[in-house]
């Protein structure tokens, strides 16, 4: 009996050193399995509280330095990095956990500018006499149809708003009441570059108003609306202003809106220059594109635009008609028919690199013209002759 009740006093302090073995086991598994845990779970709620930035910790290579205050031992602990430009420390001092955040200048990278189909197709790498920075130019005496310069002139490109000046050339030639009142519908807002206009939805405008702000300041909206409205309707228009294309001569033409903001209206230097040839001949056409400024009502409002041509208002050019034009796949374009020494000129420049190369290229070219090509008699002639006796 005795031997029994010793042999259950043994099986029960058995029992009890493998509970406490087991258990003290398991806790030390548990601390290091939440030691283990803690960084991921501190970066996760680091990635909460800032979004998508990315969380990085990092053991302080100052850890393994020890620094005695006042007789205690203050240790850096982490680092912690939540996204690029945030750094915080972790330190213990006096057995309290502390902080410290820094915030890192950050220099921002913009991406780079997306290319022209004229970039694309390497037409920036031919070099010509004036270097100019359009890809595609044309100077022709519309007179008696000499080429005075030419480059990549046969290349079909985007040609951005240099659309509108067919939509205009149309509009006007269709003898449409100019004082027709005709509102701006979502229909006309722009939603393949998503560009900003001043014409809101609802405002009201006459015909003639339109056709101003269309060919003066390049008005997106303004040019939709009278595509829009014109007998028939859009599509009606499109074809017409192809159709018209086809007769004036212009075989590597293609519209598909009235606006320019599709790549995929597209045209070389030579036809354009066919199509400048026609706007001059407008009298309308001529007076809207070469106006400086115009104010139209809004309501109660009074809005002013301005030209997007600044040679307009220069003293050294005399422009019968011209038309800018840029969105990204056609770079920076321009056309104009202006007199320069003795000469009615037709110029056009596409896929000019820069904000203001267009402009900077009509110069160049204009001074070349004055000092090679000017009509004997003329003052740009005469001015030359000087030069060189000078000289």
């Amino acid at each position: 009996m005795p031997e029994a009740r010793l042999h259950r006093v043994s099986s029960l302090r058995t029992l009890a050193v493998a509970f406490c073995v087991t258990a003290f086991l398991l806790s030390g598994a548990h601390a290091a399995k939440k030691e283990k845990a803690a960084p991921a779970k501190t970066a996760a709620v680091s990635k909460k509280a800032r979004g998508a930035a990315p969380v990085e910790v990092k053991r302080n290579a100052a850890s393994s330095k020890v620094a005695k205050r006042g007789g205690r031992e203050d240790k850096a602990d982490k680092v912690v990095r939540g996204g690029r430009n945030v750094v915080a420390t972790l330190q213990k001092k006096n057995g309290k956990t502390v902080v410290a955040v820094q915030r890192r200048s950050v220099v921002r990278v913009e991406a780079p500018p997306r290319q022209s189909f004229g970039q694309m197709a390497g037409l920036h790498t031919t070099d010509d006499a004036l270097e100019l920075k359009s890809s595609v130019a044309l100077v022709v005496d519309q007179d008696t149809h000499e080429v005075l310069f030419s480059k990549n002139d046969h290349a079909v490109l985007p040609i951005a708003s240099l659309t509108k000046l067919m939509t205009g050339l149309l509009i006007s030639e269709a003898k449409l009441p100019n004082e027709e009142l005709i509102t701006i519908t979502q229909d006309d807002v722009d939603t393949e570059k998503r560009s900003s206009s001043r014409l809101t939805v609802g405002t009201t405008l006459t015909r003639g108003e339109l056709l101003h702000l269309a060919l003066m300041s390049s008005e997106n909206r303004a040019a939709h609306a009278l595509g829009r409205t014109y007998p028939g309707g859009l599509s009606t228009f499109v074809s017409i202003m192809n159709a018209k294309a086809r007769m004036l001569g212009m075989k590597d033409t293609r519209y598909v809106e009235p606006t320019g903001l599709s790549s995929r209206n597209q045209s070389s230097a030579q036809d354009l220059a066919l199509l400048v040839n026609a706007a001059y001949a407008d009298a309308t056409v001529r007076s809207l594109s070469t106006s400086p400024e115009y104010q139209v009502e809004v309501g109660r409002r009074t809005l002013q635009f301005n030209t997007t041509n600044r040679l307009v208002k220069s003293p050294d050019w005399d422009i019968g008609v011209q038309k800018t034009g840029y969105i990204s796949e056609a770079g920076q374009c321009l056309v104009m028919q202006a007199r320069v020494a003795g000469r009615k000129l037709i110029m056009v420049f596409l896929d000019s690199a820069g904000k203001f190369s267009r402009i900077a290229d009509a110069e160049r070219v204009r001074r070349w013209v004055e000092a090679t090509h000017a009509v004997p008699g003329s003052p740009a002639a005469s001015r030359a002759v000087a030069y060189q006796i000078a000289g």
